[in-house]
């Protein structure tokens, strides 16, 4: 397992070494032992999701507030998705600044949401699932999101405004304020 930081501080691309031969390949996907050596961070998984998406779907930009907010690893089990992430840490030196990278079933690899971060993504290919293992469990009463074509943001998703579906709830999310206190 190989972990390269981004921009932003805190996240990580993780590519997995695969081994691969005439049966298939294996993989360690997640070894937190490995991770700790490599960010100086730990993360414990308390619940899984799963989620399967046509072409043109964008999910988020969302996160969880307050003590419920999450740490995530998000990798995509089939297909092609453009993953976004956003640090909303007003203490951070990355505050407000997005990351993204392509995430695919062929190139296995994850990236690490720190708490504190909003994020979301695209589908590319005709179909995508979706695999996200958290560190804290999911509550409405905490979620947020911020519009996932703010200005603020400068995010190219590759796709026309058009062509992108998505949720009633993720159409309206507010704008970003920098004056916000979205997370210390």
């Amino acid at each position: 397992m190989k972990v390269i930081s981004t921009p932003l501080k805190d996240c990580y691309v993780i590519e997995p070494h695969v081994i691969g031969d005439h049966r298939g390949y294996f993989y360690e996907s997640y070894n937190r032992n490995k991770f700790t050596q490599q960010t100086g961070m730990s993360m414990d998984i308390v619940q899984e999701n799963q989620s399967l998406s046509k072409k043109g779907v964008l999910r988020g930009l969302h996160f969880q507030l307050g003590e419920m907010a999450q740490a995530k690893i998000v990798r995509v089990l089939e297909g092609e998705v453009l993953d976004v992430v956003v640090d909303l840490r007003r203490s951070s030196p990355t505050f407000g600044m997005s990351f993204k990278e392509k995430l695919s079933a062929e190139n296995k690899k994850q990236v690490y949401v720190p708490k504190g971060f909003a994020h979301g993504f695209l589908i590319l290919s005709e179909t995508a699932e979706f695999f996200y293992c958290i560190d804290q469990v999911y509550s409405p009463e905490h979620e947020g999101g911020l519009r996932y074509d703010d200005p603020s943001f400068d995010i190219d998703w590759g796709m026309k405004n058009s062509d992108i579906i998505l949720s009633s709830r993720d159409e309206n999310w507010p704008a970003f304020n920098p004056k916000h206190k979205y997370f210390d």
